[in-house]
């Protein structure tokens, strides 16, 4: 199963199109038990999420796999080493676990500043230790990789990528990376739900891009699938990814993505593809 269970909702109120606020804790708990019973495998959390960690600790984890990422590093902090086993020990006693199956970095351009080779040197160490299994960094675009490859190795990558977001591909990096034997975890396969979103319920500022939005419609009719299919379909069946990290309020939510899994790829055509930033990039939302 390359679903991968994203769980920022869990933690905080997050995402363009969730309406329903923070998952409630015996939602959680429902929402875990139907990914089990798919054969979902992991989960992908972080520091930076709010009450995450906590909760996938009440609710516990062990039949997955656990992904978390460190938070963007404050230099103030001393010494770099003690930095890292902080935030790790920290987040294993949140989630109640002894080890992870991944430890990113949320801001890995942070290995090109100061201590940045501790930093690695202290992941390196947990990973020889069996603490943590692979170590990896999300980034935001490919250009992160092209600056930290030629300096660092990696186990894991996560990256966003969708219907208009095709820069890991056209990049040659999903290629690279699968063939280097690095885990890659794609996100934002919904751009926070902006994707899935009807015309009338889009914030104001997405108006500008009104057309692009109007010929993902008019390609899914034409090609018979529904814009869900399409947003799973351009990534689940690619042979270079790995797991495709998707985030759900419910598990109706869930249930639908599990159900709308294509056994074909879906290729956009590249007349749908932006590399315009102040659409592709949410933090650049201005909402």
């Amino acid at each position: 199963m390359k679903i991968a269970l994203g769980t920022v909702q869990f933690g905080m109120n997050y995402g363009v199109a969730n309406s329903a606020g923070k998952v409630r804790l015996q939602d959680v708990r429902r929402i875990l038990d139907i990914a089990h019973g798919a054969g979902v495998t992991t989960l992908d959390t972080a520091v930076s999420y709010g009450e995450s960690e906590s909760l996938l600790g009440r609710v516990g984890t062990k039949n997955f796999d656990v992904v978390s990422k460190l938070p963007p590093r404050d230099f103030h902090d001393s010494n770099a080493g003690e930095w890292v086993a902080t935030h790790i020990q920290n987040s294993l006693r949140k989630l109640n676990r002894s080890s992870l199956y991944g430890l990113l970095l949320h801001r890995p351009l942070d290995l090109m500043e100061r201590n940045g080779q501790d930093v690695y040197n202290a992941l390196c160490d947990f990973k020889a230790r069996g603490v943590v299994k692979k170590i990896g960094i999300s980034v935001y675009g490919p250009e992160e990789l092209e600056k930290l490859f030629s300096r660092y190795d990696f186990d894991m990558v996560q990256a966003p990528m969708n219907i208009i977001d095709q820069r890991m591909r056209e990049s040659g990096w999903l290629d690279k990376l699968k063939h280097s034997g690095v885990e890659v975890h794609i996100r934002s396969a919904f751009l926070q739900g902006l994707l899935l979103m009807r015309k009338d319920d889009r914030p104001a500022f997405f108006k500008p891009w009104s057309d692009l939005f109007l010929r993902i419609e008019e390609w899914c009719r034409d090609e018979n699938i529904s814009l869900l299919e399409a947003c799973l379909g351009c990534l689940v069946q690619r042979p270079q990814i790995d797991k495709v990290v998707v985030g759900v309020t419910c598990q109706n939510q869930l249930e639908d993505i599990l159900a709308s899994i294509c056994s074909h790829q879906i290729k956009p055509p590249a007349s749908l593809c932006s590399h315009d930033e102040a659409l592709i990039n949410p933090s650049m939302w201005k909402l």
